[in-house]
């Protein structure tokens, strides 16, 4: 009975711990494009205009005050003109007039702050960046959506595709297929529907600016701390030398 009660046990232990990593190999596998983020300062800024005039309506950035702008090239005069539509001084955060319990009685849950939206997917999918530049080209018309808009990225969203303006429509054909094991999943395709103000290459080179913003948001001193690290990689490599030549130095009656 004791030998049972051990082997019973083993198997349930073994149990809950591949269970998860079963489940994770079963569902469908997530296809990312990949998103050629950009630190040059146009296209930063070129984001910047596009995150302000699209995504700050009900998408806050708490987290960024609008004068860390000028570390992207950009002036206090430029930032007043352009961008600070939510705000009377330069220092203040960006942040938006709706209130979180109207914006979840109109959407059904409150929009999230996007200063760390970026870094936040990395943490679930691997490269945040991949994740929202594939989410933002990946929206269709599904008029059994309140909003109308569904997206293959992330199914029955409650955002509409705020870009359609620039992107325009696009048309999903579904499809099902037989996972060989008597499994039938659904598999979205998605097709060019009426055109909007940008091309495909135009609008999928704005989505690239827009994400290369999320990302340098998400850290702006990402590029200082990049610089800061290679001097000091650099300076504990000719400080290995002098070492080295100071040990051999040192020992060289010795040996």
């Amino acid at each position: 009975m004791k030998t049972r009660g051990l082997s019973l046990v083993k198997k349930l232990f073994a149990t809950a711990l591949f269970a998860p990593l079963l489940a994770v190999a079963s569902g469908p596998e997530l296809h990312l494009d990949k998103a050629p983020v950009s630190s040059d300062p146009a296209a930063l800024q070129n984001g910047a205009k596009l995150f302000v005039n699209y995504c700050l309506n009900c998408h806050g950035a708490s987290y960024l005050r609008y004068n860390r702008l000028k570390e992207i090239g950009l002036s206090d005069q430029m930032i007043k003109d352009n961008l600070m539509f939510t705000a009377d001084k330069i220092g203040e955060p960006m942040r938006i007039a709706m209130q979180r319990d109207e914006a979840k009685a109109w959407f059904g849950a409150a929009p999230p702050d996007l200063t760390l939206i970026a870094r936040s997917r990395a943490s679930e999918f691997g490269s945040g960046a991949d994740w929202l530049y594939t989410y933002l080209r990946s929206f269709y018309r599904d008029p059994g959506r309140p909003t109308g808009w569904n997206n293959t990225v992330f199914e029955n969203v409650g955002m509409p595709h705020v870009l359609y303006e620039l992107q325009g429509d696009q048309v999903a054909k579904f499809e099902e297929h037989d996972d060989g094991h008597g499994n039938m999943t659904k598999v979205v395709h998605i097709e060019p529907g009426k055109q909007g103000k940008m091309s495909k290459d135009e609008y999928d080179k704005a989505t690239a600016d827009l994400v290369s913003f999320l990302v340098w948001m998400g850290e702006p001193m990402a590029g200082t701390r990049k610089t800061i690290g290679t001097f000091v990689l650099a300076f504990l490599g000719v400080l290995f030398v002098l070492s080295y030549l100071l040990k051999k130095n040192y020992w060289k009656d010795v040996h």
